[in-house]
């Protein structure tokens, strides 16, 4: 063999190397993705399993924001500024 056939096979076999690498790495980013695709799917159909609970926080959060402002307004009309 002459040293440019030797460096072709070099070549050749450094080429497959990486396409294997690549095809392996590509492999598990999709198997990755997949992971996280069924993880976001769970939180989303999670609250719908629960009957629309997050509903009924959301309702109990405003009320409490209404009760806080009726107080900070009481506060806010007995101050003279």
């Amino acid at each position: 063999m002459t040293m440019t056939q030797i460096d072709l096979l070099i070549a050749a076999s450094t080429l497959l190397a990486l396409a294997m690498l690549t095809a392996a790495a590509l492999r598990g980013w999709h198997g990755w993705l997949a992971l996280k695709n069924r993880e976001l799917e769970m939180l989303r159909t999670a609250p719908e399993l629960e009957g629309g609970s997050s509903e009924g926080m959301a309702r109990i959060e405003i009320a409490s924001l209404k009760e806080r402002i009726r107080k900070l307004e009481a506060i806010a009309s007995g101050v003279d500024l």
